[in-house]
């Protein structure tokens, strides 16, 4: 059987390619720090949507996400090489250029029923957000799948999802910062409840500029992706070191995948981190306003914090995961992101809170780092079928996550009638989170006695080999009995 290409081989990626690379996500990124942090907010406290109607919103569009991400992987992997723009860049391209066109309308008021009812609002964001979730997914999938294609290189793939993640975090302090600034301007008709100043309908002013400024920026993120990857050269020099030729018995096609028990184990890992990372996003701010009752400025600084702290934790993770490995720097991540929920089960919490929000940053950089270069460690040298894999994983993601908000939602009490009610956020800020940080540890155990990317169907081959080496019963008898064992020439 034909060896594996070790990942150590000599292919190197320069410095200014890598960093090209990293941009390539910032656009999907300013758009999700929005969507996870304001969508919810947005819809209730501005535009006046119910606690329900706002989640099924979000789970409209987790939805449509899940479904679009493996079919976006399968299309992508049978997309030509040979193609002028590339197997991945082309639908790079398609991805941004559909959350370019869909995003601005989400946090734009209804263009033509701005005081129609609440369904017939509903209906008419539906649209838009299916073409954005569309576009983030063809966007997401195509610049994971790359990784792969760009190098074999294991040390490098990390520094890759590092950069990758670097920019994820510096999108997020881009938006809270920016955030910040446009709820601290003076607006007319603002409301105030004693010292807590309230989101209104007169901030959609404010979310609107902000959807502009995000498109904007990430619009020229995007270009300087597409400028400076050069998906075509790395897949000639691939070819050309023979890391692209390899038997019909070592491609990996989605069949294949679906009969590996660490491809499971792996998806369950990566569901969970987004979970952790995702619902705390989402509910930070509810948390700030409705269980510590702090101003509405505090929505934007507390997940400053966290992504500051994701931000500086990033830088160290090539070196963190060299050092102690892939799985004992996830067994870190997750234990920094239970203590932080364990923390912010306290009222009286007061100042620690920008504790809490440090080790929730270090966490989520660390365990959501180390599970994409997992994933990637999984899939090898099969880059043939790496899109499908991401997809896959993308479309446990995006529907647990849909599910989980809308659930959240659903139970939603009423805060303002209840005194004790006000501190439903804290509790699923604590045990949401926590939980899906303990069930990601006991998923690692079971990953703990497997070597990443080993193929269970090699396993088989191995045994069908030593068995077929091994002599026939017939031939043990003889020998047995004294029969001289038969001799075979070097040409036999």
């Amino acid at each position: 059987m034909p060896s594996r290409v070790s990942s150590s081989s000599g292919d190197s990626l320069p410095i200014i390619r890598r960093y090209t690379y990293g941009v390539g996500h910032v656009l999907n990124d300013l758009c999700a720090s929005m969507w996870f942090s304001y969508l919810l907010i947005y819809f209730h406290s501005v535009l006046n949507f119910s606690n329900s109607r706002a989640g099924y919103l979000m789970l409209v569009g987790q939805i449509a996400d899940a479904i679009c991400t493996p079919f976006v992987g399968y299309q992508s992997d049978k997309t030509s090489r040979d193609n002028c723009y590339g197997q991945r860049k082309i639908w790079h391209l398609v991805g941004t250029i559909c959350v370019a066109a869909a995003f601005p309308f989400l946090f734009n008021p209804c263009i033509t029923c701005e005081h129609s009812a609440e369904w017939a609002k509903f209906i008419y964001y539906v649209p838009f957000v299916v073409i954005f979730q569309f576009g983030w997914a063809s966007t997401q999938i195509s610049h994971l799948a790359l990784i792969p294609d760009l190098t074999k290189n294991e040390s490098i793939r990390v520094e890759l999802n590092s950069i990758r993640y670097a920019c994820t975090v510096l999108a997020n302090i881009f938006v809270y910062g920016v955030t910040w600034l446009l709820l601290d301007l003076p607006r007319p008709g603002h409301q105030k409840q004693g010292d807590q100043e309230e989101l209104g309908p007169d901030d959609t002013s404010k979310f609107r500029e902000l959807a502009f400024i995000v498109v904007g920026v990430g619009a020229v993120f995007s270009i300087i992706f597409h400028i400076g990857t050069n998906e075509k050269a790395a897949a000639k020099a691939a070819d050309e070191r023979g890391e692209n030729v390899r038997s019909e018995s070592e491609l990996m096609t989605w069949k294949d995948w679906l009969t590996e028990y660490q491809f499971y184990l792996i998806a369950l890992l990566y569901m969970c981190t987004r979970l952790m990372v995702n619902v705390s996003q989402v509910y930070i701010p509810m948390y700030l306003l409705e269980s510590l009752q702090l101003d509405s400025d505090s929505i934007a600084i507390i997940p400053l914090i966290v992504y500051v702290s994701g931000f500086l934790t990033s830088i160290f993770m090539r070196l963190i995961n060299k050092l102690i490995g892939r799985k004992l720097t996830y067994f870190l991540g997750a234990s920094l992101i239970i203590v932080c929920c364990i923390s912010l089960w306290f009222k009286t919490i007061g100042k620690f809170i920008y504790l809490s929000a440090v080790l929730l940053g270090a966490g989520g950089s660390t365990v959501l780092v180390t599970s994409l270069s997992m994933t990637a460690d999984m899939v090898g040298d099969n880059t043939e079928s790496a899109a499908f894999v991401y997809g896959a994983m993308s479309f446990t993601d995006k529907l647990s996550n849909g599910l989980a908000v809308t659930l959240i939602q659903d139970l939603h009490p009423c805060i303002k009638c209840c005194a004790e009610c006000k501190w439903y956020y804290r509790d699923i800020m604590v045990f949401v989170p926590g939980s899906f940080a303990v069930i990601s540890l006991l998923t690692l155990l079971l990953l703990a006695p497997q070597k990443l990317g080993q193929r269970s169907r090699d396993k088989k081959q191995l045994q069908v080999t030593a068995q077929a080496e091994l002599p026939d019963e017939s031939e043990t008898t003889g020998l047995l009995q004294g029969e001289k064992a038969p001799t075979y020439s070097v040409n036999s």
